[in-house]
């Protein structure tokens, strides 16, 4: 006779990530169903994750470019650059924040049965790869509008979209464990995302910085999301659009540090959540 161990949350890490491993239809079926609920009775429906980029490029421009005055980086059109770095913000923003909200809003399923929890986290990021991807087309399209086709660094373009799982999905379970027992975190992570988007170089260069304020470069490049947002740009853009290599140190050492520490952090605290729900 067949025999199966129980498996409770928090348990032996082999047994954990073999239960995780067993699972693994659903994380396909919690992913499609996080899709389908992101667009569930809305008018436009995925045609959302066209005109929010879009219009968010449009206003970037006009206030930095016509207002503002900031010169992008040399012979690329300002909304490509802005766009460039929108699509990759995108991805981690919407990871992030899906990620952060992920056992609250799954707190039906986590009252009720067990699984390992983790697989709510892993398959909120679903929803802003869809996004990304709709990005990326739009991108694609405007591209060929200015006749700036795309570069042959675009081939490093998947190390830079896996680091940016990695940062958000690191981020992102942090946030999910303390959301669970204070409720507020989920008002905060709107803001979080709004200021990092202007913290971060989608609007202007990294180059500009450097320019300006040489004395603070040295600590800017150690956001994380700066190496990840201009290694992005660079892959879309070419060598025209400003990327420092050193600043992959930061971002590399950051994100993985980042998620070691929160999945054993998820791991210790994930069996009290049923305590909060």
């Amino acid at each position: 006779m067949a025999y199966r161990t129980t498996i409770k949350a928090g348990g032996s890490g082999a047994d954990y990530w073999l239960d995780l491993w067993r699972n693994r239809q659903l994380l396909w079926i919690l992913s499609k169903r996080d899709i389908s609920v992101r667009y569930k009775q809305t008018l436009l429906g995925i045609a959302w994750s066209v005109v929010r980029p879009l219009m968010t490029m449009l206003v970037m421009a006009t206030v930095f470019s016509l207002v503002a005055k900031l010169p992008p980086d040399p012979n690329i059109p300002y909304p490509l650059m802005i766009l460039g770095g929108l699509t990759i913000w995108t991805f981690f923003s919407g990871a992030f924040s899906q990620v952060s909200n992920s056992i609250v809003l799954n707190s039906n399923l986590v009252s009720k049965v067990y699984f390992p929890r983790l697989l709510m986290p892993l398959s909120a990021v679903a929803v802003g790869f869809i996004d990304f991807l709709i990005s990326l087309v739009l991108f694609i399209g405007l591209s060929f509008f200015y006749n700036y086709l795309p570069s042959p660094n675009i081939i490093f373009l998947p190390f830079f979209l896996v680091l940016t799982f990695i940062s958000a999905l690191g981020f992102g379970l942090f946030f999910s464990v303390i959301n669970v027992r204070f409720r507020d975190i989920a008002q905060l992570i709107p803001f979080i995302v709004q200021v990092g988007m202007y913290a971060c170089p989608i609007a202007y260069s990294t180059r500009l910085v450097r320019d300006s304020l040489p004395q603070y470069y040295k600590y800017y490049i150690m956001n994380p999301a700066v190496g990840i947002i201009d290694g992005f740009k660079w892959c879309l853009l070419g060598d025209n659009s400003y990327f420092d290599p050193n600043s992959l140190y930061s971002t590399l050492i950051v994100s993985i540090i980042a998620l070691f520490l929160s999945v054993m952090y998820f791991r210790k605290q994930e069996n009290t959540f049923v305590d909060y729900i």
